[in-house]
């Protein structure tokens, strides 16, 4: 019999499995565990999105949409961009993707060629080192764990004198999973004037801008239209995950040749998810603030039980994550910690390695499940952590 393994794309059969997926599966199968691992809003979607759900299945809108996009969705989308965050893109540089999760792997594979260089700033979700490396290019993890887990000019230019014309993109997502950190504009204006006139893409990644918790959401974007490539979509801020509508905004000639690669792998997006999201864009402008409330609470109360546990934590500003140190008396090796964690005290937390170098020694927890959940689970860990003392 033929290994057919043998002669599939090179590299595919070493790369293991989203290390992040194969712990929670481990984790569901342990009963009445707390899970601080799920990164996506225990909330409900809206009744009015819902409700434009129904109707455009019952209006048999059950065909074909324009590939790129129902015109309905893409003028809601720039309409939305430019009242919440003065960003200015007609509906013709808009792409309707399947999540952000598509529009990270359209970019990516419409740039790079073999041996590009992709700079990560990390920790950083592990999907961009993922796809960069699946489409052979050189992915650099620039650590921030040193710099409040925030990329700086000076390391940015380090990278880019190391390797010239090689780099391609530079990923930026901001409020970051899983740090929770934002960055002001005026520090995002500092990195757009390293790259500006450089032939690098910027993945601004976008997608919890609702959830800033302090201030306005900064874009550099505002600063470096021409090189960036937007990711925003309705996922984190109306709870519509399952609804897997993300947007892709560019300069209409970029945006033409990423959106021949959408057409090759997706052909276009369910007619009625993009009607939902359709409706968030254009009458759910304040959906998301009871929500953004809820989870400030949150995030209060896991802050402050994890720091009574000994654990070092940065104050999140935005998205819905706690990025925190692992106190001396527990397992330093995160990965090692988060399975203990789950094994004996009913807690899944994600190990911080998972996400690139500046991870490690670091765990995860999500703040996206009830207060209830949260108080029971910080229990749990602080009787854990006692024990170990």
């Amino acid at each position: 019999m033929v290994d057919l393994t043998k002669y599939m794309k090179k590299g595919l059969v070493e790369q293991a499995p989203g290390k992040i997926l194969a712990f929670g599966a481990y984790a569901n199968q342990i009963a009445d565990i707390v899970k601080f691992n799920i990164g996506e809003p225990d909330f409900a979607t809206p009744t009015h999105i819902k409700e434009a759900t129904k109707r455009s299945i019952d209006a048999d809108r059950s065909h074909y949409a324009p590939s790129n996009g129902t015109p309905g969705l893409k003028q809601a989308a720039a309409d939305f961009l430019a009242k919440k965050y003065d960003q200015h893109y007609s509906a013709d540089e808009i792409l309707v993707t399947n999540g952000v999760t598509e529009s990270i792997y359209d970019l990516m594979t419409a740039v790079l060629n073999p041996g590009d260089v992709v700079l990560v700033p990390t920790p950083a979700f592990s999907l961009y080192m993922g796809d960069a490396a699946f489409l052979g290019a050189q992915v650099v993890e620039i650590e921030t764990s040193d710099s409040d887990f925030k990329l700086t000019p000076e390391k940015l230019q380090a990278e880019i004198n190391k390797y010239g014309d090689k780099v391609r993109i530079l990923v930026l997502n901001y409020p970051s999973n899983p740090t929770g950190v934002v960055y002001s504009q005026a520090e995002l204006d500092a990195l757009a004037d390293v790259v500006r006139g450089k032939p690098i893409f910027v993945l601004a990644d976008e997608i919890y801008s609702e959830l800033v918790y302090e201030g306005k959401h900064a874009s550099i974007e505002k600063t470096l239209h021409d090189q960036v490539i937007l990711m925003n979509g309705v996922s984190k801020a109306w709870a519509m995950t399952g609804y897997r509508i993300g947007i892709l905004a560019a300069p209409k000639a970029v945006l033409t040749q990423i959106a021949k690669v959408h057409q090759a792998i997706a052909t276009t997006e369910p007619t009625p998810m993009q009607d939902a999201a359709q409706e968030a864009f254009k009458n759910g402008l304040d959906d998301v603030l009871p929500m953004k409330q809820e989870f400030q609470k949150r995030r209060d109360v896991l802050l402050a039980g994890l720091r009574e546990a000994s654990f070092e934590c940065i104050d999140p500003q935005g998205a819905f994550y706690i990025f925190a140190k692992i106190p001396a008396t527990l397992e330093q090796d995160d990965e090692k910690l988060a399975y203990q964690l789950a094994d004996e005290a009913g807690v899944a937390v994600t190990a911080g390695s998972y996400f690139g170098k500046g991870g490690e020694g670091y765990i995860r927890l999500s703040y996206a499940i009830s207060l209830s959940e949260i108080r029971r689970g910080l229990e749990r860990i602080k009787k854990f952590v006692s024990q170990k003392q």
